[in-house]
């Protein structure tokens, strides 16, 4: 996987002798618990949580880390066949996440026998060299007869040599059993961020970075590195994401720069950051930009602090 520990700074501790890490994809059907998941085992709410398809589109990343290891957990959309565009493209991304991960959890809805929708994500795991751990969630709307349950699932794990685990997102039931089989199955690594951190929240944070980026390219020497970018709100709709973002400089005259004549250079920036946005959220954007002087941006704490950089005491 790649080593993010120079895009995270100096925080992160050298991982001692037997420490485990990895990236771990948790696939499934829309609406079993895949996000519940992810907000359980780190402890607090870092995703959206809906069963709506196109609620987790981000590939959000949620961040375990125990005495013994690094679990990062990556929220993926969930798969079905899908029957329009938008469906293709989130199933295409849960798909890319599949082979960009170290492990994978494959998430079911153990309340209801094992249908088509399972047997498609089972075939397409067919050829795959990643480790998989098939996990039961619902386990607390099972019926007390439930071995013809768990029983329709245990086939695909027999058949494919998967581990499995039986637990309850909700309940949090059979959770510490999960973590200890996700820990077990991890290769030996390093920390890849700083053991307080629950999420990156990759996001917001690049859509931060696709804006100055294009400051940079667009404006070349003519405004320097005084650009902070500020993504103040994002609201997801189903058809599109809006993003309203400010562009902080130091003087007047930068603002000017990057507004250009009659508005062409804010709008050329804005347009460029948005294609790049979308190939990020695979969905439409809306962005607006501000542009907001902030004098000596750079030497205020507080102003630091607000932009989103850390001031070390």
């Amino acid at each position: 996987m790649q080593d993010t520990s120079q895009l995270v700074g100096p925080a992160i501790p050298v991982a001692p002798e037997g420490f485990r890490s990895g990236f771990i994809g948790i696939i499934g059907r829309p609406n079993v618990g895949k996000s519940t998941i992810v907000n359980q085992l780190v402890g607090q709410k870092i995703a959206i949580t809906s069963p709506v398809a196109q609620t987790t589109r981000n590939r959000l990343r949620g961040i375990l880390t125990t005495p013994a290891a690094q679990l990062i957990l990556v929220d993926t959309p969930g798969i079905h066949k899908p029957h329009h565009q938008l469906g293709k493209v989130l199933v295409k991304n849960a798909k890319m996440a599949i082979k960009s991960v170290d492990l994978l959890l494959f998430v079911v809805d153990a309340s209801v026998p094992a249908g088509g929708g399972d047997r498609y994500i089972v075939d397409l795991l067919a050829h795959t060299q990643i480790p998989v751990i098939l996990g039961l969630n619902k386990g607390d709307l099972q019926p007390s007869d439930c071995q013809k349950l768990d029983a329709s699932y245990a086939q695909f794990a027999e058949a494919k040599n998967w581990h499995m685990s039986k637990f309850s997102a909700l309940s949090s039931e059979g959770l510490e059993q999960l973590q200890r089989l996700l820990i077990e199955q991890l290769e030996p690594g390093p920390y890849y961020y700083p053991p307080d951190l629950v999420t990156d929240q990759p996001e917001r944070f690049i859509m931060g970075e696709l804006i100055r980026e294009q400051v940079l390219l667009l404006t070349r020497e003519e405004v320097p590195h005084s650009v902070a970018i500020q993504i103040e709100k994002v609201e997801e709709k189903p058809k599109i994401t809006r993003v309203f973002a400010a562009i902080h400089v130091e003087r007047d005259s930068q603002k000017g720069i990057l507004i250009g004549n009659k508005g062409s250079m804010l709008k050329a920036i804005g347009t460029a950051a948005r294609e790049q946005m979308q190939k990020l959220i695979a969905g439409q954007v809306y962005l607006e930009l501000f542009v907001k002087v902030q004098p000596k941006w750079r030497q205020n704490r507080l102003r630091l602090a607000e932009l989103g950089y850390r001031v070390e005491n």
